[in-house]
């Protein structure tokens, strides 16, 4: 073997050793008692894994903590065989857990005319930054088959009639399970999900609002906003429910307007403070960063 060729070998034995080791993240929930960090790190170290990241909040006044632990190392384990692994100590805290492999989670997207939001999700999956791999873009207006299909994304079209509503709700969750979408993301998707929908899509469906909540609801938001004066113009993601705009908050972005700014002015702030919040939720939820506690979240940045 010349040195070259030798050089050529060694220079890829990172690269294999990197793709041979397995990354997971393990979220938790549970009462504050003693021992419980201890308990999970023993586990870890154990198992020959080493903790990449690791992140908790102890929640004082519901006497709660949360947990997000990265960590790598064996490429022998999966996540089934470390949450059975892991069963023991999670009846010993009684802790609600999951653990996740790190593998880019699929996002569905969903659109009706305003593309502000897709553009920018667009970009950030193009640019590495987004955290999750877009898999399609579903809408019931054909505006924006063209960005879709230059970013080399399916375009599909589901028109929404107040007759056909239930249909293409039906539709929707045979893409979802057509494109292995873990991820819903409603980038200014303009209809109403239907209760059957919400509780379908629980914990898996992300929608922006275009308002820093609560706020004003309705149509023509930001002319409302100008007839009040307002001094902020803000965006809200948060989790869908079958309570409409009032699921979990994942992030909220906010931008100082003064009385110089219009309608029109005020919509093209609001729209960036629409792709920051989303793109963060996105993000944020694709890396495990967000536990549920109750109507609420806690975040992991």
């Amino acid at each position: 073997m010349t040195l070259m060729e030798t050089a050529s070998v060694t220079a890829t034995l990172p690269a294999l050793k990197e793709e041979q080791a397995q990354k997971f993240v393990l979220t938790l929930s549970c009462k504050e008692q003693a021992g419980i960090v201890q308990a999970v790190t023993t586990f870890l170290f154990e198992r020959g894994f080493n903790i990449d990241e690791h992140q908790q909040f102890d929640d004082s006044l519901r006497e709660t903590l949360h947990l997000r632990t990265a960590f790598s190392g064996s490429p022998n384990y999966t996540p089934s065989m470390l949450e059975e692994e892991f069963a023991g100590i999670a009846s010993r805290f009684d802790m609600k857990f999951s653990f996740h492999d790190q593998t880019a989670k699929r996002v569905l997207v969903m659109v009706s005319k305003f593309g502000h939001c897709l553009n920018d999700l667009i970009f950030r999956w193009r640019g590495g930054s987004l955290g999750g791999e877009l898999v399609a873009v579903v809408s019931n207006h054909e505006t924006h088959r063209a960005m879709a299909e230059a970013a080399g994304l399916p375009f599909i079209y589901v028109p929404v009639t107040p007759d056909t509503k239930a249909e293409a709700e039906r539709r929707l969750l045979e893409l979802v399970d057509e494109y292995e979408a873990d991820l819903v993301v409603l980038a200014r998707y303009m209809q109403v999900l239907s209760d059957d929908l919400c509780r379908a899509l629980e914990g898996r469906a992300i929608n922006i609002h275009h308002s820093f909540l609560p706020g004003f609801k309705g149509a023509r938001p930001y002319h409302q906003a100008y007839d009040r004066g307002v001094k902020l113009v803000g965006a809200t993601a948060h989790y869908v429910t079958a309570d409409l705009d009032e699921g979990p908050i994942i992030e909220q972005e906010v931008i100082r307007v003064d009385h110089t700014y219009g309608p029109a002015q005020l919509s093209t702030v609001g729209q960036d403070a629409e792709a920051l919040a989303l793109s963060r939720a996105v993000r944020w939820h694709c890396q495990h960063r967000v536990l549920l506690d109750q109507t609420s979240t806690v975040v992991f940045r």
